[in-house]
């Protein structure tokens, strides 16, 4: 402890945030002591042919030892253009766009070199990129689709990690959109461009910017990235069960998957949606604005009174975990010990969700074996709630019986005082 004390009374901020400073100094006038002018132009030129020092000494590949000339070719270290540029110097000038997933495949598709800069870096990329379908239409002569520098941006790239790439989980959505909400641009290709828009009121969306869970799904978790593919090329379903393990399995043994195929529904979009996939709630079951089944079922025929079956056995089991909560609120402010059957409560909550997953199997007597196991659980607490207040109930007879006591033991005492003084 002695020594920690010693460091943290050695820790100046004010150093520190000086000491941050040089090394950014001295890494930016590293870039400008290595001869380049191909930036000593640039950086005077304006977008998106203008690359200053410092936006490019913030690139990845920079940072990894590239320069202007191991895309472009020519000879960085001539100040006369002619010789700078000529091709001689293998210069290869501004990059035809059909021809940038090549190039930058050139190192990205190489394992020997990208071993040495990331090891964990795939090297399939480009391999996956024609097999998507920017990749397919490019090859047919269509440069309006995706390339490498449209999602991963030209000078100023940054890895994946960094929050201000572009295709950081919290960008990447934002980055496809770009092109994909608009309306102009995808003319021609038969495609909606609302996509983005739905997406920004899912769940999924309020999950990733307002939780900060950067694992929630963006495009590339569903589409892919490199090879990114239009939906419905293979069973939605698979694409939902990369997260949704338990619901697919479910999924799996209700009637209907033979139903949805047999009709050629998408499966899991049917009632939930694609981009706008709204929080889940029982009233799915139900049968107001939010209610799905009655979408397909006709009301009173058995698949919708098995609807109604499982919502009910659903409303049973989330009352009865309300009442008990309701019982251990009062107890535990009381002052009465209740922890035990919190967490007893907390096992009936894990019930409800996991008959609430079991829905997916649309099988009453599979959802009514997760019911009753939190209706036991959920009367077991109401139980032990009602105890506590019972307990709670004679500690204050007890209490108020003492108070009594005392009161007159001090009246009596009062009295005899009194008499005394007399």
């Amino acid at each position: 402890m002695a020594i920690l004390r010693n460091k943290l009374r050695l820790f100046n901020p004010v150093r520190y945030a000086a000491l941050v400073g040089y090394i950014a100094l001295v890494t930016c006038l590293s870039y400008g002591q290595t001869k380049n002018s191909c930036l000593d132009c640039h950086s005077a030129l304006p977008d998106p042919i203008g690359v200053s020092a410092e936006k490019f000494s913030q690139d990845i590949h920079a940072q990894k030892g590239l320069t202007c000339t191991s895309c472009h070719g020519g000879d960085q270290a001539s100040d006369d253009p002619e010789k700078a540029m000529s091709r001689k110097a293998g210069w290869k000038g501004a990059i035809d766009r059909k021809q940038i997933p090549q190039l930058c495949g050139s190192c990205h598709s190489d394992p020997a070199y990208i071993r040495q800069s990331n090891p964990s870096l795939r090297t399939d990329q480009l391999d996956q990129y024609r097999t998507s379908v920017h990749g397919k239409r490019l090859v047919a002569g269509d440069t309006k689709v995706a390339v490498c520098t449209s999602c991963h941006s030209v000078h100023d790239l940054r890895a994946p990690s960094d929050p201000r790439s572009t295709v950081n989980p919290v960008n990447v959505a934002n980055t496809c959109a770009r092109c994909h909400s608009d309306a102009d641009y995808m003319k021609g290709y038969s495609i909606p461009t609302d996509q983005f828009a739905k997406y920004s009121t899912s769940v999924h969306h309020d999950a990733l910017t307002v939780r900060g869970d950067l694992s929630a799904p963006t495009c590339p978790t569903c589409h892919g990235n490199h090879g990114a593919v239009p939906p419905g090329i293979d069973k939605i379903q698979n694409v939902c069960a990369n997260c949704h393990t338990f619901q697919a399995q479910m999924y799996e043994k209700s009637s209907h998957k033979k139903a949805f195929e047999a009709a050629s529904l998408p499966g899991c979009v049917v009632c939930h949606n694609n981009h706008a996939i709204s929080h889940p709630t029982d009233a799915k079951l139900g049968t107001g604005s939010d209610a799905v089944c009655i979408k397909c079922h006709t009301p009173g025929d058995a698949c919708d009174q098995a609807r109604a079956g499982l919502l009910s056995s659903l409303n049973q089991l989330d009352v009865a975990i309300k009442n008990a909560d309701r019982v251990l609120g009062v107890a535990e402010s009381s002052g009465m010990e209740v922890s035990e059957t919190r967490l007893g409560q907390d096992q009936a909550r894990d019930s409800l969700t996991k008959a609430r997953v079991t829905i997916h199997s649309f099988r009453k007597d599979l959802v009514d074996q997760d019911i009753q196991v939190g209706l036991d659980l959920a009367a077991k607490n109401l139980q032990a709630g009602n105890k506590a207040m019972v307990e709670r109930n004679h500690r204050r007879v007890g209490l108020g019986m003492s108070l009594i006591a005392i009161a007159i033991v001090l009246a009596g005492l009062w009295l005899y005082i009194k008499k005394i003084a007399i």
